[in-house]
């Protein structure tokens, strides 16, 4: 296997890794942005293993297109909710009025997503 995409691989586990111990800490802003960071990067994983180069974007959806573009079988993707992960993603980073991100997720937001980048 080739070594590139398993860097983005190990880090989509790290990140993983950091969604779940700030999530059991109650920081769950913080875990949504590690969990969505974390299926980002094992998609663009998934693009580098397939011999391309992944698109410069944020979007989970537009990676998930991408890689039917390379003949990838999507289907499996269909039932995640990869866009209220990548919503989630700039919503946990930067308030949008008065109300800090950290006051906008409750418990089980992160821990519905937590699973995805595994899956």
């Amino acid at each position: 296997m080739n070594a590139r995409p398993q860097a983005w691989f190990q880090q989509a586990q790290d990140d993983l890794g950091v969604a779940k111990l700030v999530c059991a800490n109650g920081f769950n802003a913080q875990a949504c942005y590690f969990a969505s960071q974390a299926a980002e990067k094992a998609l663009k994983g998934l693009i580098l293993e397939l011999g391309a180069e992944p698109p410069h974007t944020h979007v989970l959806a537009e990676l998930i297109k991408y890689l039917k573009r390379l003949g990838c079988d999507v289907n499996g993707f269909d039932a995640l909710p990869l866009r209220s992960l990548s919503r989630l993603a700039a919503t946990s980073r930067y308030p949008m009025d008065a109300t800090p991100p950290a006051d906008l997720f409750n418990p089980p937001m992160p821990m519905v997503l937590l699973p995805l980048p595994q899956q």
